[in-house]
């Protein structure tokens, strides 16, 4: 990232400069580190196209990255050694600065925890506090063991959702696009045909038709409609706060809501019980789990840790504030009544996962069948509509 900034040195002079740094923290760092104070910073941004596209590129994977980390600490080396050596290997600009930076860190003597801190937007708070966690027992091989197989395992679930979501997907773009050639290009040329036999056609004849005529004569102002209309939509996709109210309006679907539940749920247990399991606190795991669930279920998370801090059993309280299920409350009650509260936590969201998983070949099976009837059956009506004329004109022949 670059970034233009106005400083003041000790001098007095006023000078601006553009700098190279991983974020906003790291330039503030290397313009103050001579004593100059800054007046201004802003980053210098790259509209275009080209830009846009290679920017996704130059976030650190976390899952290569951990495992590579992995091989070479096996190997013997030490952790500043690993990073050094994965710097050098580096292609990628971008994130081999990202790497320098933590090494930097670690000559000066920082704990890796806070290195990875200052870079959120290759670290998220999670892979930090598994690594601070790891800091306390010295064993950072294993919680990077623990993290690659809890995202590996979340991006399981997710594969199976988006991989059944494709021929869906598929079929109703084919679909749409077989209507929007009937009804844009088809329909127009047989209303043509049919200018002279209006009064003979039954009413939904007629009314294709017009639609017809509509398109034929203001072709240019529905397509710039049209492609405004998917832009306007494109553009609501992208925003949080819309995304965030189709999913509260789906989730108030009884049993769609449900089992949305279930899939935020099976979030949350596994994130905190991977954190359990690195030697952190049950309060402090949860609060850090917290983003993982939508708006609506945030205020029942934080009345249930609070009824935790005041003495009352995680069990009992996440069954007060409707964040478990009858299965997953014995299994909380076993995991306090062992003390492995981490590993049962693990327990119940691949028990979660394998009930959605379930869940999703089961609904992929029916939605499949139901959307090609549904899009031949509109198919077959256009068509229908378009040709009936035709069979009324061969019966009046007749």
């Amino acid at each position: 990232m670059r970034f233009i900034a106005k400083t003041v040195k000790t001098d007095s002079s006023l000078t601006e400069q553009l700098i190279e740094a991983i974020d906003e923290t790291d330039a503030r760092r290397q313009l103050t580190a001579d004593g100059s104070a800054i007046i201004s910073m802003r980053e210098e941004r790259d509209y275009s196209i080209g830009a846009a596209f290679t920017a996704r590129g130059t976030r650190v994977p976390l899952i290569s990255f951990s495992q590579e980390l992995i091989a070479l600490l096996d190997a013997g080396l030490s952790l500043v050694e690993a990073i050094d050596t994965l710097a050098e290997k580096e292609t990628n600009p971008a994130i081999e600065r990202s790497l320098a930076a933590i090494r930097a860190r670690l000559f000066e003597g920082r704990p890796l925890s806070l290195a990875l801190e200052e870079q959120p937007r290759n670290f998220p708070p999670l892979y930090v506090a598994t690594i601070r966690a790891s800091e306390r027992t010295g064993d950072i091989r294993e919680a990077l063991t623990r993290f690659i197989a809890y995202q590996q395992q979340i991006d399981v679930l997710k594969k199976k959702i988006i991989s059944a979501s494709i021929y869906p997907l598929v079929l109703c773009t084919a679909g749409l696009l077989v209507i929007v050639f009937l009804i844009g290009y088809v329909v127009p040329r047989f209303s043509a045909i049919y200018e002279d036999m209006g009064g003979n056609l039954p009413l939904a004849s007629r009314l294709l038709m017009q639609w017809g005529r509509l398109v034929d004569g203001h072709a240019a102002l529905i397509g710039l409609v049209a492609a405004a209309a998917i832009a306007a939509i494109g553009y609501l996709v992208t925003r949080s706060s819309v995304r965030a109210a189709v999913v509260n309006r789906i989730a108030r679907i009884p049993s769609v809501g449900q089992h949305l539940q279930v899939y935020q749920l099976a979030r949350l247990y596994r994130t905190v019980g991977m954190l359990l399991r690195g030697g952190m606190p049950a309060v402090t795991a949860i609060t850090m789990s917290e983003g993982l669930l939508s708006a609506a279920l945030r205020p029942a998370l934080q009345s249930a840790l609070q009824a935790v801090r005041e003495g009352r059993s995680l069990a009992q309280a996440m069954q007060d504030h409707g964040l478990t299920t009858p299965v997953a409350v014995r299994m909380l009650r076993v995991g306090e009544r062992t003390g492995n509260m981490g590993e049962m936590m693990e327990r119940i969201a691949a028990f979660y996962d394998d009930q959605l998983a379930r869940l999703v070949d089961i609904l992929t099976r029916l939605i499949e069948p139901i959307l090609m009837a549904f899009i031949g059956l509109i198919i077959g009506l256009v068509v229908m509509l378009m040709y009936f004329p035709i069979f009324e004109l061969a019966g009046a022949i007749q």
